[in-house]
């Protein structure tokens, strides 16, 4: 975007209540720069006096307020912040990656803050296929069983983390260490972990490049672990109940939305199982994906 125009000439401001005009000028020895002369009124200027008198601490913290150098020096110490030092409103590096269309800075909350409802807290669930329980995944705990899933060649093909167990460790850990806006998990289903799980925020990843994101959609990433657990129809009966415990626990939430591989039908018949409809097909980073979407309006419907 082009720079604003600078105008050389002189602008008034309107006074305050306060009775104080400013008067903002460009000076003829800088370079654009622009400067302003702050003039106090004089019945303002014996309010702080007599508030010195009665209570100096006082007088200290209104002149502060203000711009006083010193409260002693009057007028001739008024000092205003320096143009130069502005406050340091910066986004955070690790939400740079924000898309400019399609989300709101008011989904956005600090690190440290929970982005997610507290997914350890949901609980378990019952399902057609038996009790299923989303557990929060502990890399001493995890990493070997999920490194064992992830060298499974039908997992493998689509999620490309064959190899040594550092290579899971450090895409586990790159979303462990993070802000939450990810949380992974193992699907225990009656007491045995059978399937992994990355329940995130849609729209503070760089999905959100990708779709019209709304504050709040929440992404899922699954793989069903064991081969004796695929083809039984366990995925579309598990992503349909994750998908009602993030509409159940997730008020904010409106829309859950997941990207499989468009090559991987299985796992697209898994979703339209599930109530997600299928929305269009994206073109990702490594991949071309179809977009899921379950809407909470169309809930009780598909």
């Amino acid at each position: 975007m082009p720079p604003t125009d600078a105008r050389a000439d002189t602008a008034t401001v309107p006074g305050t209540d306060l009775g104080i005009s400013t008067t903002a000028s460009q000076s003829s020895g800088t370079d654009g720069e622009d400067t302003l002369d702050l003039r106090l009124p004089e019945e303002f200027i014996a309010l702080c006096a007599e508030v010195e008198t009665a209570d100096p601490a006082a007088h200290g913290a209104v002149a502060h307020a203000i711009g006083l150098r010193n409260p002693s020096e009057g007028t001739e110490g008024t000092a205003l912040p320096n143009p130069a030092v502005q406050p340091n409103t910066a986004v955070p590096a690790d939400v740079d990656d924000r898309p400019t269309s399609g989300f709101s800075p008011n989904s956005y909350a600090p690190p440290g803050d929970d982005l997610l409802d507290r997914v350890a807290d949901w609980g378990p669930t019952h399902t057609p296929a038996g009790t299923f329980h989303l557990l929060p995944v502990h890399i001493e705990r995890d990493l070997p069983l999920i490194t064992r899933w992830m060298n499974d060649p039908a997992v493998a093909e689509f999620w490309e983390l064959a190899g040594p167990q550092a290579l899971t460790e450090d895409h586990l850990r790159a979303q462990l260490t993070g802000d939450g806006r990810s949380v992974l998990c193992l699907g225990v289903l009656d007491g045995t972990p059978m399937s992994y799980w990355e329940i995130y925020r849609a729209d503070l990843d760089p999905l959100a490049r990708h779709y019209p994101a709304r504050p709040h959609d929440t992404g899922i990433h699954l793989l069903i672990g064991n081969a004796t657990d695929r083809g039984r129809g366990r995925g579309g009966t598990l992503l349909r109940a994750v998908a009602d415990l993030v509409l159940d626990k997730r008020s904010a939430c409106a829309r859950i939305v997941a990207e499989p591989d468009i090559r991987n039908t299985s796992s697209v018949a898994a979703f339209l199982g599930a109530g997600f409809r299928f929305s269009a097909e994206v073109d990702l980073p490594g991949k071309r994906a179809a977009l899921m979407v379950r809407d909470r309006s169309l809930r009780d419907l598909l």
